[in-house]
């Protein structure tokens, strides 16, 4: 039990009139090297521990501890999302999918099959912090689309 942490539980139990309990306590357990998260809700602290941040499942105090956090949080470029639906089966959009993720190893691709009554083929998500790749890739998925499209038998 990490004493900084007990101090506050005790302190915040204190002010409503109450002494901590063995099992509140146990909020009191904090891994050594961890920042306490301050929790004026209820008094149990959260931590952070490298870039882990561990709070509170009730969605008030969660809330309350996210508060707390956010401004210590260091903003990185934004994930941008694209979805190109491509009516083959993931089997015939592996190959060319590999391939284009071998050129752009910057982005993530994913796959995902899906059915919807008579149709099916193969979702594939892109995901990039760089808006000019993603539209590229998502040019060249489209690219992909029309050729699969023009080699359906008719």
């Amino acid at each position: 039990m990490r004493e900084d942490a007990r101090e506050l539980l005790e302190a915040a139990l204190a002010a409503r009139g109450r002494s901590a309990t063995a099992d509140q306590l146990r909020m009191a357990r904090i891994p050594e090297g961890a920042t306490l998260i301050v929790n004026d809700r209820s008094g149990a602290p959260g931590f952070t521990i490298g870039n882990v941040h561990v709070m509170a499942g009730v969605p008030s105090i969660f809330d309350a501890m996210v508060d707390t956090v956010l401004p210590t949080l260091d903003g990185g470029a934004p994930r941008l999302s694209r979805e190109v639906r491509l009516e083959v089966g993931e089997g015939r959009v592996a190959t060319p999918l590999r391939e284009l993720a071998a050129t752009m190893p910057q982005l993530s691709f994913g796959s995902y099959p899906f059915r919807a009554g008579n149709a099916h083929g193969t979702d594939v998500v892109v995901r990039a912090t760089d808006a000019a790749l993603l539209d590229e890739a998502v040019t060249r998925l489209e690219t992909l689309r029309a050729q699969f499209r023009a080699a359906r038998p008719r």
